[in-house]
């Protein structure tokens, strides 16, 4: 695959199909089927991946050894499409608006580089093509699988939405935040409108803690640790003159490190509880843990780099977001890094009018390959990555 207008247009292709399709988390089915056809029609080896949705492939060099994975997720959003694309989405309600049919078409067509070099591959490369990262589950479900045990390193793609198209952007440890979510159920006593007295309101208790929850960044916190709480949903009363008995609160809370994460739980917990005693209401707090903080491996990320660099790249580095990355649970047992490469979209990542600007994917691409390929003859460079 040299002929550049060709491999293009293979890329354009297969991001526009994709787009087309979308599908949510755990039900890309028609997408599974879409890659392992593509690759097959390739000659590239399939591994049996013992998921309903997903695709693990795998080229093998003159070596077993090492082991590389580029991992790439799947599944869209639940989100109607607002753009005047001719290849919006056909799936009502569902829109691939955070660049997961970017990244998957340029895994694909990675794997079309590196199977052309296979011959002159130092070890092996899986391709992961990894269903449910808006959930939090899939990484998760695929490492559960064992079928990632030998991998020595990873390295995961990410669009950015706000950048000019092809500038990749890296930065070493937490670039995507630890996700939390939280539910608060509070009971009060209702009562007539008009007489607030003979009730307890969860409705003024739900604005207490509102209010009390927006001190933990701003109090509790240490300022040079970056953090986030929002509340996102409210739901209480059915009438303009009753006060009632329930309101049922919802939201998350962003972090970086680890002690931060839990200095911020134990707070919540705290003033709902106080807020309850407070005002006489019983409240209940039950958290949703979910992924953990990405940490790109500093000696990676300067891999990163200097192969940019060396591919006249533009590189810069990358502003960590609060936006949550599954990502970070393959981080937690494989030494790796998530990039960035911009897509120039006029409207951020989550939203009905997202577009990535495809002419992008080709540097995706054949970086997403040379980082695959290089990292395999970089085990002097990397003892700890690559133990003997």
């Amino acid at each position: 695959m040299t002929d550049s207008k060709d491999f293009n247009k293979i890329l354009k292709e297969e991001f526009e199909w994709l787009h087309r399709h979308p599908e949510l988390a755990l039900l890309e089915i028609k997408t599974t089927d879409h890659i392992k056809v593509f690759l097959q029609n390739h000659g590239i080896e399939l591994l049996d991946l013992p998921l309903p949705t997903g695709v693990l492939a795998v080229i093998r060099g003159k070596n077993p050894h090492p082991v590389v994975a580029l991992r790439a997720d799947i599944d869209a959003l639940p989100l109607k499409e607002e753009t005047d694309l001719s290849y919006k989405s056909e799936h009502p309600g569902q829109m691939h608006a955070c660049g997961h049919d970017f990244h998957t078409s340029a895994l694909l067509g990675a794997a079309l580089l590196l199977q052309a070099r296979k011959n002159e591959l130092e070890g092996t490369v899986k391709l992961l093509f990894q269903p449910a990262e808006e959930t939090a589950s899939g990484a998760e479900k695929v490492l559960a699988t064992g079928m990632l045990d030998d991998v020595d390193v990873i390295f995961g793609l990410h669009v950015r939405a706000d950048a000019a198209p092809g500038i990749i952007y890296v930065k070493p440890g937490p670039d995507h935040a630890a996700v939390d979510r939280f539910l608060i159920d509070i009971e009060g006593t209702g009562t007539h409108a008009a007489h607030p007295n003979l009730g307890t309101d969860p409705i003024v208790a739900s604005a207490a803690l509102i209010q009390g929850f927006q001190t933990v960044v701003s109090r509790n916190v240490d300022p040079v640790c970056e953090s986030v709480v929002s509340i996102t949903h409210i739901e209480s009363g059915r009438t303009w003159n009753i006060i009632p008995a329930e309101a049922q609160l919802e939201g998350t809370i962003r972090t970086f490190d680890e002690p931060t994460r839990k200095l911020v739980r134990s707070r919540l917990e705290k003033i709902t509880e106080g807020i309850g005693t407070s005002y006489g209401v019983k409240t209940s707090l039950q958290w949703l843990s979910g992924t953990p903080a990405t940490n790109n491996d500093a000696a990676l990320v300067e891999f990163i780099r200097k192969t940019a660099d060396s591919l006249g790249y533009p590189v810069k580095t990358a502003v960590a977001s609060m936006g949550g990355e599954d990502f970070a649970v393959f981080q937690q047992k494989i030494p790796g890094v998530i990039w960035q490469i911009g897509v120039g979209s006029k409207c951020f990542l989550h939203h009905p009018e997202f577009s990535a600007d495809i002419s992008a994917l080709p540097t995706a691409s054949r970086f997403m390959a040379a980082l695959g390929e290089r990292i395999l003859c970089q085990k002097k460079e990397y003892p700890s990555i690559f133990p003997e």
